[in-house]
C-alpha cells in the first residue's frame, strides 16, 4: 500500500478480457425488419481501469471500482457500415450487462444474523 501512496500511477491498472467466437455463427436482431449479419469469426475485447488506491482503503478520493471500461468488438464480416452501426446501436439499446452498467440500478444491503442458541 505505500507503494501507492508514494507512486499513484502504479496503483492504476487495465484489466482485460478476451473472448473469440467459433466459425459459423451469425447474428440476428428482429426489429421489425430482419437484420441478419453474417460473421466468418470475432474476437471481443473488454478492458477497464481500476485504481488500487480506492480499492484498499490508500486515499479516500479515488472511488472504488472500474473508472473506465472499453468493449471492442473485432468483427470479420463483409457486412456494410450501416449495418454495423444499426448492430452496434441495438447492441447497446438491448444488452442486459451493458444497461445496467449505463443506468445503475439501486442497491440494496441487509444482513441476519443466524444463531444456534435456542429461545
Amino acid at each position: 500500500m505505500e507503494l501507492y501512496r508514494d507512486t499513484p500511477a502504479a496503483a492504476l491498472v487495465t484489466l482485460k478480457a478476451e473472448g473469440n467466437l467459433a466459425e459459423g455463427i451469425s447474428c440476428k436482431i428482429e426489429t421489425g425488419k430482419a437484420l441478419g449479419i453474417e460473421l466468418r469469426g470475432a474476437t471481443l475485447r473488454a478492458e477497464g481501469d481500476l485504481d488500487f488506491r480506492g480499492t484498499l482503503g490508500v486515499s479516500k478520493a479515488i472511488p472504488v471500482g472500474f473508472q473506465d471500461i472499453r468493449l471492442t468488438f473485432d468483427l470479420d464480416t463483409d457486412a456494410s457500415e450501416e449495418q454495423l452501426e444499426t448492430l452496434l446501436r441495438l447492441t447497446e439499446r438491448y444488452c442486459v450487462v451493458y444497461q445496467t452498467l449505463v443506468r445503475s440500478p439501486a442497491l440494496r444491503i441487509s444482513h441476519r444474523t443466524l444463531s444456534s442458541k435456542a429461545p
